[in-house]
This record gives C-alpha cells, structure tokens and sequence, in this order.
C-alpha cells in the first residue's frame, strides 16, 4: 500500500528489553514535491545517490502481510521522501491496513521530545543544565537528589536506579500493576542513593527521563502532555502526535503491538511500565516524524547554537567519552546516541517495549534519514534501517 504525498497533507511481560531513541537533521524543501524520487541537488555523488524504491520495498519483504502486524517505513534523501511505504495491519480485530498516519508507540524515541521540551525551558531561562539539581525543583526527592543535574538526567549519567527493577522489587511475587511518572518519584525518593557519582560514568535510565518529564511539569506549570502539544508537536505541525493517557486522550489510526507465540500472533500492546510518559509514552506516525525531521533542520523550536548541546557527547572531565556497564565508552547526547557507522556521521536511537520495535537512523553526511516503526516484537529494524543505509552507500560509492 503506497503513501499519499507529503505534499498533500502537510498542512513483556517482565520488560525483556529497554526502552530506548535518537534522530538526525534533514532539510525537507517545501518547494518540491517530496514523493518524487529526485536526484537531489547538484553537489557530491553522494548527495546525488539514487536507490530504486523497489530494492528498499525488498528489504521489508517479512513484514508484508493482509492479517498479521508489520510497519511502516519512511526513507529522507537530501530533503525529499523517496520511500515511504505501510506492511501489515493495525490490529487482529479490524485488520485496517497500516499507511502513513497509522500511530506507532514510540517508546524511546519519545526521549527526544522529552530532551526537546527540557531545551526550551532553558532557552526560556526557567532551568539550567549544571546550575539546577533534582532537589532544586523536587524538592521532596531524597538527599541524594542534591548531586545530580539536569544535564545528568539528559545524558544518561545519573546513576539512578532503573525503575522497572525497582518496581519488581518493590512488590516481589505479586502482579505488578502500570506506573505513571509520579510512581516512579515516589519508588526514587525510596532509594540511598545512585549506582555511581553522578558524571562519572554512563548507564543508560529510563528512571532519569521520568523524571524530566516531571521537571518539565514543575517548571512550566503545565501538564507534561500539554507542554509537548503547545511548544513542540503544534508549531511543528504534527497534528497527530501525543503523549497517551488512558482515559485523557485517545490515540487516531492506532496501531496496537503484538508479540508471535507458537499458536499465532497475540496482542501485547500495555506493560506495567506503558503509562510512564517521560521515557517512553509518545504515540507519532512516519508522517508526524517527517514534519519534525524538518523542523529540527530549519531549526524552527531551538536555533543551532542551542541545539548543540543536545549534539554533544558526554565526556569524563579529561574529556574522554565516559564508559558503560560493559565497560565501552558511549557516544550520547541528549536522546542521541551519535556513534557513526561505516565512517558516516550518524544520529539514531532505537525504541523497545511490549509490542512494538522502532529506530531512527539519521546520517549527517549523506542527508539520510531512516525511520521505522513495527507493531509487532520479532523484528530488528535497526539491522533492516541500516540495509538501506548500505543501499544508499553503495550507490554514492
């Protein structure tokens, strides 16, 4: 099923995997009609790299289907849509067929909007990076909130406990029930203290952007959801974007995750963790995602001065990347993790939860951005992002 133009609409049970997100800066030119597959401007031969949509089409070929889950796949190349494509259907019950408006949870690709909202209240002067510490706008937090800072909660170096272990621990051998981002408070305020000084090495914490989220509140005075929808998701244009909250708002051309077991496909769309907004509770759609795409280019929400942050990797004092659990260093901003692949400077983060598989792959020196987005949990679609990457490398190269 193909995608109507850009140009027509702009107007785990037991959490098996983390939930993690990143994205790269595209220009798309309003001007030109971004379905066409166009040869780009003049420049490199890598700015003028053509790969024909059925090679892309190919690289999904499992996911196709007329009643089972799949995706949709958006490909960018120097400021156009050149792919965009729907498999498989929303859910087993309506078996509507998935297209370019159909809403993906986007589990934590939601991070960078989350990083994005914490941006613009330092740009409004209403917090600060290294100045302001969790106590200083939680003040109900533990003691050992006093050391962490923003920008510790921003790029993964906290050292606060997980609190999807936390939430097992805390009610061990019952039914754990779904937490909202003040459950997650509530379970930190309960700790000693972190794994680690804070800055001093890297652990990738779901529980730190909960948190944000709620900073964000705090701050502005505005629930989280709403500050999302006023400052980001409407002056961008995506229409359709939302934080979820059961019961407050409702999700359009939803599609609904699900996990394949020996006698079929079941859906396996809620978690205990699914209602926590901060990290992971972002519903969009290949057609929202490209308008944002574009709008990070242009630089519409945050000028590029003070998108650089967001874009630098967090370093030890000597400057050295910090290192993770496994002891490797860790190239992350915030909500990017901005390692390169194959020698091509690369934005991208993957988003992982009950249901659903997502990534976005962004390459700054090729003007390429991939994005895909599944219902369903028995796919890589970083592994299958990163073959149309080499697609497109190949025909640069």
């Amino acid at each position: 099923m193909s995608f109507p133009c850009m140009a027509d609409t702009i107007s785990g049970s037991r959490f098996t995997v983390k939930r993690t997100c990143i994205f790269y800066v595209l220009p798309l030119l309003l001007m030109i009609s971004p379905c066409k597959s166009a040869a780009g401007p003049r420049g490199s031969q890598a700015d003028r790299a053509h790969v024909a949509p059925g090679r892309i089409d190919a690289i999904f070929g499992g996911l196709k289907s007329k009643d089972a889950p799949g995706g949709a796949v958006l490909v960018i190349k120097n400021g156009q849509i050149v792919f965009q494509q729907g498999y498989g259907v929303t859910d087993l019950h309506s078996l509507h067929e998935i297209d370019a408006h159909t809403n993906f949870r986007l589990a934590s690709v939601t991070k960078q909007f989350t990083a994005t909202a914490v941006m613009l209240l330092v740009e409004d002067g209403k917090l600060h990076y290294d100045d302001d510490r969790v106590t200083d706008i939680l003040p109900e937090f533990a003691d050992y909130g006093k050391s962490i800072t923003i920008r510790n909660l921003l790029n993964h170096t906290s050292g606060l406990q997980d609190y999807e272990d936390l939430m097992v621990n805390d009610r061990p051998g019952d039914e754990i029930p779904q937490i909202k981002d003040a459950g997650v408070l509530d379970l930190l305020k309960k700790q000693k203290g972190t794994k680690f000084a804070p800055g001093s090495q890297w652990d990738y914490s779901n529980s730190g952007y909960a948190l944000l989220a709620m900073i964000v509140e705090k701050v502005s005075g505005r629930p989280f959801g709403l500050f999302l929808l006023d400052r980001i998701f409407a002056p961008v244009g995506m229409r359709n974007t939302l934080a979820y909250e059961k019961g407050t708002n409702k999700v359009l051309n939803r599609a609904y995750g699900h996990t394949k077991a020996d006698d079929g496909w079941h859906e396996t769309d809620q978690s205990p963790t699914s209602a926590v907004l901060g990290d992971g509770g972002i519903y969009s759609s290949i057609e929202d995602m490209a308008r944002w795409d574009q709008s990070l280019e242009r630089h519409s929400l945050l000028s590029e001065s003070k998108m650089r942050p967001a874009l630098t990797p967090a370093t030890s004092l000597s400057g050295d990347l910090l290192k993770g659990p496994d002891g490797k260093p860790v190239s992350y901003g915030f909500g990017w993790f901005l390692d390169p692949y194959k020698g091509h400077a690369r934005m991208f983060h993957n988003g992982e939860t009950v249901g659903f598989r997502n990534t976005i792959q962004r390459f700054l020196d090729r003007k390429l951005t991939i994005v895909v987005l599944c219902n369903r949990a028995d796919v890589n679609p970083e592994a299958l992002a990163l073959q149309v990457a080499d697609l497109y490398f190949g025909a640069a190269d």
